[in-house]
């Protein structure tokens, strides 16, 4: 019998996180659920989703902006679930503002959650395979922002390029130990992040609520607004065999919007 591949996803509580958590299990992956302890019960509700799929699944406590925690998930996810094959640095914020009204405090809280994350995510998950002589999977969040700089989103777009280059430099050096390292870039994806993206902007150009969102989602050549399951699929790819020759790629998924 092969033992099952364990994943774990950063912000699997809701959202895109929660899409990502229930693919891999449905593709076979046991799943460490991670994310803020004030979202335990709903990571707990993710893990009962998994569990209905008939695979293992744990909840852990986890604010990615400090590396010990990051480390610490990956250490229950092969004390607990006895492995560790992928990990999925999904967690992210938003700040919508002009680039004249970005504060130091701005810049330092997208960039610990958005950035530090991901180098913590890498150097914790990259130290369990090679210590295992595991060729395993780093999967990291980037963005259409990772490809294109957008307006009202200087500071995220920054954070978004920041992760498309540590997702280069990190492919190519642990490339040797067979580890690949690959991100994704969603387009607008219906999840609360983009709620919040509407309403700030309505702020600054004054649009009704909604209008924005909806421009933008006409913008998609596909015509319609992206789910977390689309996003899955991207992230289901880069963690299968199908995948062990790509690394190094930010793959856009985002319905026709850009065109890299």
């Amino acid at each position: 019998m092969t033992t099952p591949k364990v994943a774990l996803v950063t912000g699997a509580g809701q959202g895109i996180g929660r899409g990502i958590a229930l693919a891999l299990a449905a593709d076979g992956h046991d799943i460490v659920v991670a994310d803020l302890e004030f979202q335990r019960e709903k990571g707990l509700g993710v893990v009962a989703e998994i569990e209905a799929l008939g695979r293992r699944a744990i909840f852990v406590s986890a604010d990615v902006s400090k590396k010990a925690d990051i480390t610490a998930a990956v250490a229950a996810a092969e004390e607990q679930l006895g492995g560790f094959d992928v990990i999925v640095n999904n967690a992210g914020i938003a700040q919508v503002k002009p680039i004249s009204d970005i504060t130091e405090e701005d810049l330092n809280k997208i960039f610990q959650i958005n950035v530090n994350s991901v180098v913590f995510g890498i150097q914790a998950a990259s130290e369990s395979f090679i210590r295992r002589s595991v060729k395993g999977r780093i999967i990291s969040a980037a963005s259409i922002a990772a490809i294109k700089g957008f307006p009202i989103l200087g500071a995220y777009s920054a954070s978004k390029f920041a992760v498309r280059g540590l997702t280069q430099v990190a492919a190519q050096e642990l490339a040797p130990n067979g580890i690949t390292v690959n991100a994704y870039g969603p387009g607008i994806v219906g999840t609360g992040m983009w709620e919040l993206i509407d309403s700030e902007l309505s702020k600054i150009n004054g649009k009704p609520l909604g209008q924005n969102l909806k421009e933008n989602v006409d913008s998609i050549a596909l015509g319609r607004i992206e789910t977390p399951e689309d996003v899955a699929g991207v992230v289901s790819f880069f963690a299968s065999d199908r995948a062990q020759y790509v690394t190094g790629q930010v793959l856009l998924v985002d319905g026709g919007m850009l065109y890299n």
